[in-house]
Formats: C-alpha cells, sequence, structure tokens
C-alpha cells in the first residue's frame, strides 16, 4: 500500500484479538468491574476525497466485541479513520448504536507508529455529540485513544470520562485491546 495513508497504512486489513479489558460500570450488577472481551475490526482504504485545497486519505472501519459467553456485541462502531498529509491532521469518527457521535483528532507524521487522538462535549473541531438520555444519564465528558501500531498487531488504550449519576466525581471508563492481522 501507498504512503498516501501515512501513519494509518499499517491499520489496513482485517484484524481479531482476545483479551481485551473493558472496564464499566456493570448496571445489572452496580459495580464497576473489568470484563475481558473479543474484537473483531475490518479498516478498508479509501480516497483520495478531496475538500476543496483539503486531500484526505481514509479507513472506512467496522468494529464488534463480544464478551466471554456472548452470542450478540455489547459493543459495535462504525466510521472512518482520516489522514490530512499537508497538517499531519489524523482524526477517527465514528458512530456507536447507543446515540453517540465523536470525531477525534490529533496531529502527528506520516511514519508515526504511535499516536493519540482526543475529542470532548464542546470543542470546535473535535467534537462527541449524544441523544438526551445519555446526556442526563451517562454524559461522554471526553474521549482519548493512544494508538501503537507494530508489524502484524495494533493497540489501543482509551479513556472515556463519563458524568454519571451514579458517581458523585466523572467516571473514567477504559478499554484497552491488542488485535492482530487475519488479512490484508
Amino acid at each position: 500500500m501507498s504512503n498516501e495513508w501515512g501513519p494509518l497504512a499499517g491499520l489496513i486489513g482485517e484484524w481479531e484479538g482476545t483479551g481485551g479489558i473493558d472496564h464499566a460500570f456493570k448496571h445489572s450488577k452496580n459495580i464497576v468491574f473489568d470484563t475481558a472481551y473479543r474484537e473483531v475490526c475490518t479498516m478498508k482504504p479509501f480516497g483520495p476525497v478531496e475538500n476543496g485545497s483539503q486531500t484526505l486519505y481514509g479507513l472506512d472501519y467496522k468494529s464488534a466485541m463480544w464478551r466471554e459467553d456472548e452470542e450478540n456485541p455489547f459493543h459495535t462502531e462504525v466510521g472512518y479513520w482520516l489522514w490530512d498529509a499537508a497538517t499531519g491532521e489524523v482524526m477517527k469518527g465514528f458512530v456507536v448504536p447507543r446515540g453517540i457521535t465523536v470525531l477525534a483528532g490529533g496531529t502527528t507524521t506520516a511514519d508515526a507508529k504511535s499516536w493519540t487522538m482526543k475529542a470532548a462535549i464542546g470543542h470546535e473541531q473535535y467534537g462527541i455529540g449524544e441523544n438526551r438520555y445519555l446526556a442526563a444519564n451517562a454524559s461522554s465528558r471526553s474521549y482519548e485513544v493512544t494508538i501503537n501500531v507494530g508489524d502484524d498487531s495494533f493497540s489501543y488504550d482509551e479513556v472515556t470520562m463519563l458524568n454519571m449519576k451514579e458517581f458523585d466525581e466523572p467516571f473514567a471508563h477504559t478499554d484497552i485491546h491488542t488485535l492482530r492481522k487475519v488479512r490484508n
């Protein structure tokens, strides 16, 4: 794959992983709990996309996560990863079917193997949108993800800060996982 995709080039393909850890509040048990999960993720390249003088290359991605014995995924995402070589801007835009949309971004170099993207409620460029229920009960205040790309693997470390009715202080919902490439 040519270098138009910059740091995203190492993410192109189909990925799987077991042993991810979801640190979250479990409403059914009324406790904070770490849950192991497996994940399947596909990232397909596209581009160029022209926005006036801006040129973007991207990855169309879909991801699903399952707890150990569940038939249906407990979490899914669909969206795009984008690279703007002129500005060094890297972005991840995605939707979660709980009523959340996120556009996270940051800057890095074309040959980077590690980078961080962030979003926050009310941020002018990198923002979070959510439905009324979530805004009242479990509002996502900020999102941060660090990506590390290896030869045939990539890992992420995510932190979503939530204002939840169950807690007086913001709660850090975290997800950490390493996926292995199963197809180009």
